[in-house]
């Protein structure tokens, strides 16, 4: 069976099934051909003219090569090599050609696959029965009369009886190997004439980069809003812990705040996972409308200091809450870059309830968001897991086209740590949308 695998096997199977579908697609082109030739030659039938029947198929080629420039013909030959070639589906290209060059190769394509498809189809419905018949002489009677009747005699002679079924069984090798041999033609051909032109791999790539650039965008938002949270619940439930027996009113207002906490970040976390899931459902869409739709404002930060965990002295110059004044897209990329400043302080703020100072000013150009915590010792709950929180907020700056500084300020000591951002209110991200 081995032996007889490039044959008859699966994979020869299916390539035979690939050039049948050729020829199949190619009689609609042929009959249009044998009506030319018959017009030419006056009318003459062509069943009994071998050369009348190849000036058909010559004619029918022209036909096939024009109609291989129609767009859909690549996304359909690539799935018919993929189901029948045994092509590796990375070798091939996605969607309609878009360039001449790929319109030129998928035309080639379309017309080796139905021309060669045409012949093997014809060799397969003409031979098979013929090669039957002759293996079937010895054994059939109506079959050796039949074949005197049409004045074959030669093929009734003893000898010839003898040798029918070999010279049958010859006939369906050589049929199989003239299908395998084309299979394997178009096989090796396909990658070359429907492979991804460096157009196709440019494009790819940046399907790539941009689904990736939004999975890490929204890595980024369940990181700030599900690490703020974390941190927030985990102090505020720490400290109520300790004051539990003394102070039942501090008990209640840390619930409260825990409550409202772990409610916003639901809501968030739903939020981002419906678009994951929404990404998925569609395929691949356009990269901005996820970002735009997901994510609070400035205007939603008098909500988030009320319920952070960390008192933080506010003050605001202008009015960054307004979406005339600062662009939605950097509003909402300021109030990740508030988020994850007070987890910071959280994290590393001083005393057991750190506090902080936020300030955020709209400037002539920019906005400006500055905060720090005042010195102190580390706080006695620290989240595990954090160190992403400000190369997020410097990577979030730099899309937009700001600019951010975090570290040690105002102290030889190091004991005050200072956030300073600044992005521009236009927001380099909206410009290019």
């Amino acid at each position: 069976m081995r032996l007889l695998a490039p044959l008859v096997g699966r994979r020869a199977r299916l390539r035979w099934l690939h050039l049948i579908i050729g020829g199949a697609l190619l009689m609609p082109y042929y009959l249009v051909g044998t009506v030319l030739v018959s017009m030419a030659g006056g009318g003459a039938g062509l069943s009994s003219s071998v050369p009348a029947q190849l000036a058909a198929f010559a004619c029918a080629l022209p036909m096939v090569a024009v109609s291989g420039f129609f767009p859909l013909v690549r996304p359909l030959s690539v799935a018919a090599a993929r189901a029948l070639c045994g092509v590796p589906p990375a070798l091939l290209a996605d969607g309609p050609a878009r360039t001449r060059q790929a319109r030129v190769r998928t035309t080639a394509w379309f017309t080796l696959h139905l021309g060669l498809g045409g012949i093997v189809s014809g060799i397969t419905l003409a031979l098979t029965p013929f090669a039957l018949a002759v293996a079937g002489l010895p054994f059939s009677a109506a079959l050796r009369e039949s074949w005197l009747a049409a004045g074959s005699d030669v093929l009734v002679e003893p000898w010839a009886l003898a040798l029918a079924p070999f010279a049958g069984l010859a006939m369906l090798v050589a049929m199989a190997l003239a299908a395998a041999g084309a299979g394997e033609l178009l096989a090796r051909r396909v990658p070359v004439l429907l492979g991804p032109a460096p157009e196709d791999r440019l494009a790819a790539a940046e399907r790539r980069a941009a689904d990736l650039a939004v999975r890490n965008r929204l890595a980024r938002e369940l990181h700030d809003s599900v690490g703020h949270a974390l941190s927030a619940v985990t102090l505020q439930a720490g400290a109520a812990r300790r004051v539990l027996d003394r102070d039942p009113e501090f008990v209640r207002r840390a619930l409260t705040a825990i409550e409202e906490t772990t409610r916003r970040t639901v809501g968030e976390l739903d939020a981002v996972v419906g678009l994951l899931r929404r990404d998925e459902e569609a395929g691949s869409g356009e990269p901005g409308d996820a970002e735009a739709a997901y994510g609070p404002g400035l205007d939603a930060l008098d909500g988030l200091l009320a319920h952070c965990g960390v008192p933080v002295a506010y003050e605001r110059e202008g009015d960054p809450g307004d979406p005339r004044v600062v662009v939605p897209v950097v509003s909402r990329e300021a109030y990740r870059i508030v988020q994850e400043g007070l987890s910071n302080v959280l994290r590393h703020g001083g005393g057991s309830t750190p506090t902080a100072r936020l300030l955020v000013a709209v400037r002539e150009r920019e906005l400006e968001i500055v905060m720090e915590n005042p010195p102190g010792e580390r706080p006695a709950v620290v989240r595990p897991g954090g160190g992403r929180g400000l190369r997020g907020i410097a990577e979030r700056a730099a899309l937009l086209g700001g600019r951010s500084e975090a570290g040690p300020y105002d102290g030889t000591d190091g004991s005050i740590w200072r956030l300073a951002v600044r992005l521009p209110l236009t927001g380099r991200a909206e410009e290019r949308s």
